[in-house]
């Protein structure tokens, strides 16, 4: 096993202070050496959360568009399957895929002169977009800024 301690980039949906949601690309990096299991080689592992999360599956249609809509609470989501994008207010579009990961956390936007709040999402490409959403049910993470979970 290597001894260099990984790292997992990530995506954060964040809102400023004039609650304007960005997209800012952050790494977790707190990987310790343990053992998943009894009688396993230890492996590296981000124990980010110990409890409070509700964990959910969805599948978003060809051409699914989530309008402009805050997280409906701080989330961590996964892609599994196909393609996805979020575009946060400030203009900022990213598409992601399997291996990619998101943290929602644009709570608390303002709604602009367009009137966009939060962020517009989407399925990308010919095939439904499968994702793993786990939603933090700890408020300490209502609106998170990027660095949170360094």
């Amino acid at each position: 096993m290597s001894n260099q301690q990984p790292t997992l980039t990530y995506w954060h949906v964040w809102t400023d202070e004039q609650g304007i949601s960005h997209q800012t690309q952050c790494e977790l990096s707190n990987f310790e050496q343990s053992s998943i299991a009894e009688g396993t080689d230890p492996q590296w592992n981000n124990r980010l959360l110990t409890s409070g999360a509700n964990i959910m599956f969805t599948v978003l249609p060809v051409d699914w568009v989530g309008e402009w809509h805050e997280n409906p609470q701080p989330q961590w989501i996964v892609p599994l399957s196909g393609r996805w994008f979020v575009e946060t207010m400030d203009g900022q579009r990213v598409e992601m895929g399997p291996g990619d990961v998101s943290f929602g956390g644009d709570q608390n936007t303002q709604a602009d002169d367009e009137d966009k709040k939060g962020h517009l999402s989407g399925t990308v490409g010919d095939e439904p977009a499968v994702l793993m959403i786990a939603q933090l049910n700890d408020e300490q993470y209502i609106a998170a800024k990027p660095g949170a979970f360094a």
